[in-house]
């Protein structure tokens, strides 16, 4: 089934107020796929007033709906800032923050529950890759996280190819991809064929077209090339 490809971009502990003019500039180009920009918590509401009608999200999201968790956010946060999305389970929290399969589905869920779009990211280390053990320990990983209703997009990051100009070959990618897939429709049933398959991992304008011609892959989570509209919005046209 063709999906409408969705191109997020995750600007990390990057932005502030000055750079807000990118992300106008992104949400004012013209664009056939679907486009959203997870943005550090300071800026969701400033960008929600400077780009109304476009999809602004947060790049995480507390499991609790309130209370005594200095320094997080809940999701009904979010929302009242103006974010439609969030991205949970991201691998830099994964390994930074040390949060598991578990502290992933909890937070998918109350996202879900508080009317966020999710998008639910995994991935494998270089190690797990070079053992050949991918595809098995992705799929696990995706088993374990997935709430109990489908998230709007899962991102397949492979730890070893974000920020690093290195990417899986295209057989590599088409061959997660079906796998995560398999995973989504034995959750899900059929409307795991409607939850969108983003690759992450150095995409960027000159790769992006060969990515998006993957089977199974249904856009792409950005980082280092979203954050400036010169460097996003060719990954966009290529989705279009």
């Amino acid at each position: 089934m063709a999906l409408k490809k969705l191109v997020a971009g995750n600007w990390k502990m990057n932005g502030l107020a000055a750079d807000l003019g990118q992300l106008v500039e992104i949400a004012r180009a013209p664009a056939e796929c679907d486009v959203a920009l997870c943005l550090p918590a300071t800026l969701i509401e400033r960008a929600s007033r400077a780009a109304p009608n476009f999809a602004v999200g947060g790049q995480d999201v507390h499991a609790s709906a309130s209370g005594a968790h200095t320094g997080c956010v809940s999701a009904a946060m979010l929302q009242d800032a103006g974010a439609r999305l969030t991205i949970v389970g991201h691998s830099e929290r994964r390994e930074a923050q040390h949060e598991s399969d578990a502290d992933v589905r909890a937070k998918a869920s109350a996202a879900l529950d508080a009317g966020l779009e999710v998008i639910l990211c995994v991935g494998e280390s270089l190690a797990v890759r070079e053992a050949g053990a991918a595809v098995a320990t992705v799929s696990a990983q995706l088993d374990a996280s997935l709430p109990d209703r489908p998230v709007t997009a899962v991102a397949y990051e492979p730890i070893w190819a974000i920020g690093t100009g290195r990417i899986p070959t295209m057989d590599d990618i088409a061959a997660m991809h079906a796998a995560l897939r398999e995973r989504l429709v034995a959750a899900y049933g059929e409307a795991g064929g409607a939850v969108r398959l983003l690759y992450g991992g150095s995409v960027k304008g000159s790769n992006a077209a060969e990515i998006f011609a993957v089977p199974d892959v249904d856009g792409a989570l950005v980082g280092g090339a979203s954050l400036t509209a010169a460097d996003f919005l060719p990954i966009v046209a290529a989705a279009n």
